[in-house]
């Protein structure tokens, strides 16, 4: 039992907590000034004439979840004003509820959504533009696919963002073309989407409403912190005003916006250090910077050491992994080197293993040049690693973030097969391997990219199993990486608060600490994956007040 000599503003009694900080399990939580006061059995002691006392009746306490990789306005925007009709809808329903959006809309707005599959790409024909022009040919049409790193454009979009037959090639990305005319046929991927991502931002009103419904959204889920994966001028300041009004009730750590495929250019370095001090604030934490490596599996823009199925349209002979490099090795060092010197800790989007390489060379770099510190950089997504890069997490300091949820089956793991096929795929997020090799490993959720939802219980139930927690896909994604709730549960917490630099703040329940936990009905060990998986969270607290 730890204890203070303040008194207790609230004593929670007669439950399960688990504290995070040691195999040891208490009946008691006492809090004061938004602090964790005490964990114990027997807290009575710490009550005063004004605290007020809770009868958990065997419910779990445990601390917030916190998601290391989650676009997080970027996805309550997808929710509250764009046509969004799921990871497992048809092609027929898209383009459908595209069409009634149009009726509700100003003509020559533009309506924006999705997302779309790769196995939906047979069924738009080889003009996909021209399905979109006959549902809706007024408004401009700009639909995600379920990566988020390619987008469906009608005419009206591709004449408005100035992309024609004589448009020149972007590096690092693919202007889908006529064979015959050249003519754009309404597919953009990768870099090529920033010709477009100009029309699509939200107005700072409706910035505002996505943020209110998203924190209440992570309230629900038991989310008390998150990383905001790539943010720019626009997300910080709404973040920023919120947090100033004492309404955002969340742990934040933003990666500011250096180099991804939905911007042209790179935000200069200079500019990012004034992002950094300019929007820091109590609890928007802005020492993180973002880097993009290579692409996504089902576009053929992740890089591979091996090439791809040449059954899914691929030309095996003229494999180059390089190409799909979106920096260059000796670029991307320097990049990462001086991020380094700078202060910033860097999470490098890398979906293929040659991508994975050129992220942990690039951090040697670093260490080399500029010594071994605390900047714990991190490798987003690592699905795919080789067996000589394991160890090198540990030996360079580096995290290895598992996000998206693909280690079971989901709505892409169909295009993982068909790219990749089902052997290659089961070697996806080795997260018992990475483990073994001494890497210190986080969660994302990667929310809306690849993820339905930014729920964490079905990602830590899958992490168990490798199987669909809810029984919507059948199977096992490389069930031989399966781990223990216990090896779990770090990734969602305590190592997570590390990740943004609140270890001594938040995701253990310890004395001193912030007073951030949800309550469950039951202890988690005592559920079954699939009920872990559907959990719904009875309360959440952060800093002491209960948001939900």
């Amino acid at each position: 039992m730890n204890r203070d000599t303040k008194k207790a503003d609230e004593i929670w009694s007669n439950g399960h907590i688990h504290s995070f900080n040691s195999d040891e399990h208490h009946s008691s939580i006492a809090i004061s000034d938004g602090r964790i006061l005490a964990v114990g059995d027997d807290l009575e002691g710490l009550a005063g004439p004004g605290t007020k006392r809770t009868d958990l009746n065997g419910r779990f306490v445990m601390p917030g979840m916190i998601d290391t990789h989650t676009h997080g306005l970027w996805g309550a925007c997808r929710d509250c004003f764009e046509v969004y009709v799921g990871y497992t809808s048809t092609l027929d329903k898209l383009v459908t509820s595209v069409g009634v959006r149009a009726q509700q809309m100003e003509a020559g707005t533009w309506i924006t959504g999705g997302p779309w599959r790769l196995d939906m790409r047979q069924g738009m024909g080889s003009s996909p533009k021209d399905l979109l022009d006959s549902i809706e040919p007024n408004h401009p049409v700009a639909l995600k696919d379920t990566t988020q790193h390619s987008l469906w454009l009608n005419s009206k979009a591709l004449a408005l963002a100035g992309i024609t037959a004589t448009s020149a090639e972007v590096e690092g990305g693919v202007i889908e073309r006529h064979p015959m005319t050249g003519e754009p046929n309404g597919i953009l991927a990768e870099n090529a989407s920033s010709l477009v991502l100009p029309f699509l931002r939200f107005s700072d009103d409706q910035l505002k409403e996505s943020l209110t419904y998203m924190i209440g959204y992570f309230h629900s889920m038991g989310i008390t912190g998150f990383k905001e994966p790539m943010a720019y001028e626009h997300d910080l300041k709404t973040y920023l005003a919120f947090d100033q009004a004492d309404k955002l009730n969340l742990h934040l750590g933003v990666h500011l916006s250096r180099f991804t495929p939905m911007a042209a250019g790179r935000t200069p370095y200079d500019e990012l250090e004034e992002w950094r001090e300019k929007y820091r604030s109590i609890n928007i934490h802005t020492d993180f910077a973002k880097l993009f490596l290579d692409g996504v599996a089902p576009s053929h823009t992740a890089s591979f050491f091996e090439p791809y199925l040449e059954s899914s349209g691929y030309k095996a002979a003229a494999h180059d992994p390089e190409a799909t490099l979106l920096l260059k090795p000796d670029d991307l060092a320097q990049e990462v080197t001086e991020l380094d010197r700078r202060g910033f800790v860097v999470k490098m989007h890398a979906v293929g293993d040659r991508a994975v390489r050129a992220g942990l060379d690039a951090i040697e770099a670093a260490r080399q040049t500029n010594g071994m510190n605390n900047l714990r950089h991190e490798i987003a997504h690592s699905p795919f690693v080789t067996d000589s890069d394991l160890p090198r997490f540990k030996e360079l300091n580096a995290v290895a973030e598992m996000s998206p949820k693909l280690w079971f089956p989901n709505p892409v793991t169909a295009a993982q097969h068909a790219v990749l096929g089902v052997e290659r795929t089961d070697k996806c997020h080795p997260i018992r391997t990475l483990l073994e090799a001494g890497a210190e490993l986080i969660y994302g959720s990667d929310w809306p990219a690849a993820a339905p939802d930014a729920n964490p219980w079905p990602g830590l139930a899958g992490m168990t199993t490798r199987a669909n927690p809810m029984g919507e896909f059948p199977g096992t994604v490389g069930s031989d990486q399966a781990v223990s709730l216990e090896q779990a549960l770090p990734l969602f917490t305590s190592n997570a608060a590390r990740s943004i630099g609140l270890e001594a703040k938040t995701g253990s329940l310890e004395v001193g600490k912030s007073a951030d936990f949800v309550i469950l009905e039951k202890p988690l060990h005592e559920m079954s994956p699939e009920e872990i998986g559907t959990i719904e969270v009875t309360e959440t607290w952060f800093r002491g007040k209960r948001v939900h």
